[in-house]
């Protein structure tokens, strides 16, 4: 009799056990599909939009990763400090040097070159002219030419890191923040790469990054700043836990089209704490919950209340820059990019900044080409040779090609 006692409550254990696995699976199989689609095989596979994409990201773990935040990633090429290509640049160094010295200046060699390079290739290239030469490229690039056309050449030359402090510091410094400018720097960059960019800042000039930002921003988009300059967020190692999701989404809305007067600091603190494969299927679950899209949730509120805005205007842009960069990065450059060219006068500033930046990835470049295509139904380069001119206008292209 006892024996048979056992016998049954093992019994029960094991179909416990069993149930309780089903029931997992089953859950895997829902949320996959945020992110994953099934192929005629019934294996699941990555959705592509309808445009160039580079090769998806090894497939995310839901379950069994050691904590929320990932494997941390290494810093993107061009923003570790003295890390070259290997190799010989002697030869491009050379024709570069041929194409400024004497009377006159060869613009079709610097272009030939300096859009070329990634940001290694640049980084060697930039190195050996200065131990051949005796002087810096960009010293050099800067005495030989004007403009758009020179602030290119040097932006490329500078290469990502340097050119982000760059622009960090241009979008604080004198009266009012170009608030562009600075989300472009910092905001859906990945904690090494920002991490990388406030060590440079510090060193450069002297100061944190992040209290340069404290004080040309206030209230809430202040607080917004401080949370994504932390560099904590999730890495894009972490797992896409559905019960995270499932939390997220219900603050999200809780914090939103559920009450009256959003709360603001509820939505920053999940947008600049979440990877971006965390973002995307949060928005994918909010729009099949609530049958809206997140982004057009945080659009309204804004609108809903003309007198007070429940979102300021920096804070809108910020999120919804990061959430568009998590749900289909080229598409938001690619709308980025038309926004710098769109209406009376091309800014062009912003437009070299954001063609640099998407050239440094060949296949992000690629991406972007083919979402401006798709959604604008036209050609980058045929926008930007309506909206440019003469050296200005063929780096542009060159980078893009």
């Amino acid at each position: 009799m006892e024996r048979h006692q056992q016998g049954m409550q093992l019994l029960r254990v094991v179909i416990r056990r069993i149930r309780s696995k089903l029931q997992l699976v089953l859950t895997i199989l829902r949320y996959g599909s945020l992110l994953f689609g099934a192929d005629e095989s019934g294996l699941t596979v990555f959705q592509a939009p309808p445009y160039p994409q580079a090769p998806p990201p090894p497939p995310q773990q839901f379950y069994g990763a050691p904590t929320n935040y990932g494997q941390p990633a290494l810093p993107s090429p061009g923003y570790t400090p003295g890390q070259m290509a290997p190799g010989d640049a002697g030869q491009e160094a050379e024709a570069l040097y041929r194409a400024m010295k004497g009377f006159g200046t060869d613009e079709r060699t610097l272009i030939r070159i300096l859009s070329k390079r990634d940001p290694l290739q640049m980084a060697l290239l930039v190195n050996t002219f200065g131990h051949r030469y005796g002087k810096s490229l960009q010293s050099w690039v800067e005495s030989e030419t004007s403009g758009y056309f020179r602030d290119t050449l040097v932006a490329l030359i500078r290469g990502p890191l340097a050119q982000d402090v760059y622009n960090a510091h241009r979008a604080l410094k004198g009266l009012g923040t170009k608030e562009g400018l600075l989300n472009d720097v910092v905001l859906s960059r990945s904690n090494a790469d920002l991490n990388a960019i406030k060590q440079e800042f510090q060193r450069v000039h002297r100061r944190p990054l992040e209290q340069e930002v404290r004080e040309d921003l206030s209230l809430k988009t202040e607080r917004l700043f401080d949370m994504v300059l932390a560099a904590r967020r999730a890495e894009e190692s972490a797992p896409v836990l559905p019960q995270q999701v499932e939390r997220d989404v219900t603050d999200v809305y809780q914090a939103t089209e559920a009450r009256v007067g959003a709360d603001q600091l509820t939505v920053c603190s999940i947008f600049a704490s979440r990877s971006d494969g965390q973002l995307r299927a949060i928005a994918h679950t909010y729009e099949q919950r609530y049958r809206k899209p997140l982004d057009r949730v945080i659009e309204k509120l804004t609108q809903r209340n003309a007198n007070k805005k429940e979102f300021s205007g920096h804070m809108e842009d910020s999120l919804l820059m990061m959430l568009r960069g998590a749900t289909d990065r080229a598409m938001r450059d690619a709308v980025l990019l038309e926004a710098t060219m769109r209406g009376m006068g091309t800014k062009d500033d912003m437009l070299l900044n954001r063609i640099v930046r998407c050239h440094w990835s060949r296949d992000h470049m690629n991406q972007v080409k083919g979402a401006y295509r798709h959604h604008f139904q036209r050609e980058l380069a045929s926008r930007i040779q309506g909206e440019t001119r003469g050296d200005f206008e063929k780096v542009l292209l060159a980078c893009i090609e």
